[in-house]
């Protein structure tokens, strides 16, 4: 059974694409739109929007029929650095090197905002988000999916159905293993080595049928022509269970390609609080200030004369060599060192 049509939104860069083109696809969403963003290398002194999905980047000019759609597949690096912008001058720029099957393409993003950091951050951290949920979206031999024996579930993705003794046909005796068939792909393991296994998600199927082999019947999983154009094999036991399989596998694929997962998700920042918010209104201390016969050092040293009104005796205090006020009966410079040290 053929399973769907070839996903190329984040495969791909395409150049002044029809506008039915740059819609959203199912499964792609808006992260973010920035509306004033000059496209510096290609159109230098164009202002635009760009909008970033889980998908893409795509750049539509305000005026004219100018866009881009770059395929997050196709980003090699990220990198700020100076350019010359005809909008803005010399300022900072968001440089974006990519490769679309044998050409590179590098892009110059200019954000006519000044002093806002979203164009960098924003396409930065998406890229990101994108790079480490790739098992959602590729195919994987050998990979780290399993642990005893039970499959390392992604983020969303649920187990429905997991079925043993299932042989992998790509030797000329087979693996034995086990099948687990999840809402976002199929993953095959061998029984006596974890880390020779196969995860394949729904987007890359491009068929899926039983086919006569040496072994018998199989289930046989042929793999989009942009993932290596992969075709496995698998034998069950008992044979009469393929075709209960393979229903399940179609039915899942239909499901997924109605509202797919495509593994970058995100969540909105609370706003930090305005000024005017964080703000408190003074309220005047309650205290009743109570006279006592306390023997405080400090209170005594403020007390009196506090106010430079009283003329104070002058003498030579001893302790400390210098000449100082006359201290209140009682005192002494070292009492006042006592508490002044702690």
């Amino acid at each position: 059974m053929a399973m769907g049509q070839y996903i190329w939104q984040d495969r791909e860069i395409r150049f002044d694409a029809q506008p039915r083109l740059l819609e959203n696809r199912s499964g792609e969403f808006i992260i973010d739109s920035i509306n004033s963003v000059e496209d510096t290398k290609g159109n230098n002194g164009m202002r635009g929007s760009l909008v970033v999905t889980n998908l893409r980047i795509l750049w539509i000019a305000h005026k004219g029929k100018h866009n881009l759609s770059i395929g997050l597949k196709t980003v090699l690096n990220i990198n700020i650095r100076k350019a010359k912008s005809k909008l803005r001058g010399p300022t900072q720029a968001l440089y974006i090197m990519t490769q679309d099957a044998n050409s590179r393409f590098e892009f110059i993003f200019t954000s006519l905002v000044k002093n806002s950091p979203r164009l960098f951050t924003t396409v930065q951290s998406v890229s990101r988000a994108y790079k480490t949920s790739s098992l959602y979206r590729d195919l994987k031999l050998r990979g780290s999916i399993i642990r005893d024996q039970q499959l390392i579930l992604l983020p969303l993705e649920q187990v429905y159905n997991k079925i043993p003794d299932a042989w992998n046909l790509s030797s000329d005796q087979g693996n034995l293993g086990q099948f687990f068939i999840t809402n976002v792909r199929l993953v095959w393991h061998a029984n006596l080595a974890q880390n020779f296994n196969v995860s394949v998600p729904y987007m890359q199927m491009k068929h899926v049928r039983i086919r006569n082999s040496k072994f018998g019947k199989a289930l046989v999983v042929e793999t989009q022509p942009r993932c290596g154009g992969y075709i496995l094999g698998f034998r069950l036991h008992p044979p009469e269970r393929l075709e209960t399989i393979l229903k399940e596998i179609c039915s899942l694929h239909k499901i997924f390609s109605v509202n797919p997962i495509f593994g970058v998700d995100f969540h909105e920042e609370e706003s930090a609080p305005s000024l005017d918010a964080l703000k408190v209104a003074r309220v005047d201390d309650d205290v009743e200030i109570v006279d006592g016969d306390t023997n405080d050092a400090f209170a005594a040293y403020y007390a009196e004369g506090s106010n430079g009104s009283d003329n104070k005796e002058i003498t030579f205090d001893n302790d400390i060599g210098l000449a100082c006020e006359k201290l209140p009966d009682g005192w002494n410079m070292s009492s006042l060192w006592n508490v002044a040290g702690g």
